[in-house]
């Protein structure tokens, strides 16, 4: 179990409108996989598209007065300009916490990779989770209790969600958008559609199982697990969920539904 996965929250709702809730929040108690990528057709057949199933509803007609957009830059060129829309959406503390380059890239191979086991160290948009990884010790059971003061450490960034404009926010996804679907095309998707993803995943994360029970853990090896073996089988997104803890996690979710209204026609 990765607490270090907690950095995909940041991306996913910074791309979820452009979906923040990065892995910035998971400490490390998983070995970071190569991340998956996807089986094209049996011999090597185009896969017919059927369009997008979540097209993005149309824009809102432009405002009288409002100033007129610059061109978007091309996607190897648009770390500089994304961060600062992020530190606009998130406040000027979020770029330290941001990968240097490849910022859009990395975010949409985290949020293609939440509903799966593991997302690699290599495509995590964001650094790591401040404090220790907290647990009580064993009790001659072999297990380990998750303690409560872990969930405080999720508070910064689950704060920002809180206090974002979602409005403003599915605005720079939107406008940010055709890069977007670039680098999704350039993860391995040719005939596919990054927004239709975007919702399945949030659809995936609200899913998630509600535990307010104390969190069993056992330590086989180095790493933590789940002591319960359902929770063990989840994905690293609803993981991730689980470890920030009841409270963070309804919020959180809270916000996903509020983005899925906002990108769902």
């Amino acid at each position: 179990m990765n607490d270090e996965n907690f950095r995909w929250l940041v991306p996913v709702l910074l791309v979820f409108a452009v979906a923040l809730a990065a892995w910035y929040f998971l400490a490390r108690v998983e070995p970071p996989l190569p991340a998956e990528t996807p089986t094209p057709a049996a011999g090597g057949e185009p896969v017919e598209t059927m369009g997008p199933r979540y097209p993005l509803p149309p824009e809102m007609p432009e405002r009288e007065g409002r100033p007129e957009l610059t061109p978007l830059p091309p996607l190897d060129e648009s770390d500089s300009y994304f961060k600062l829309e992020l530190a606009d959406l998130f406040g000027a503390g979020i770029s330290v916490l941001l990968v240097e380059s490849g910022l859009i890239e990395k975010i949409v191979a985290t949020v293609d990779n939440l509903p799966r086991s593991h997302v690699a160290e290599r495509i995590r948009p964001l650094s790591g989770l401040p404090g220790p990884f907290a647990v009580d010790g064993q009790d001659g059971s072999g297990q380990f209790t998750l303690k409560p003061e872990n969930y405080s450490r999720y508070g910064d960034l689950v704060g920002r969600l809180d206090n974002a404009d979602v409005d403003a926010l599915v605005s720079v996804y939107r406008r940010y958008y055709p890069l977007f679907q670039d680098a999704y095309v350039g993860l391995g998707y040719p005939e596919g559609y990054f927004n239709d993803r975007v919702v399945e995943v949030i659809d995936h994360l609200l899913d998630t199982p509600e535990v307010t029970a104390p969190i069993e853990l056992v330590r086989p090896h180095v790493l933590y697990q789940y002591a319960d073996p359902e929770l063990e089988a989840q994905s690293s997104g609803r993981k991730l969920l689980l470890r920030m803890g009841p409270e963070n996690a309804s919020r959180v979710k809270d916000t996903l539904r509020e983005i899925r209204e906002r990108i769902v026609d």
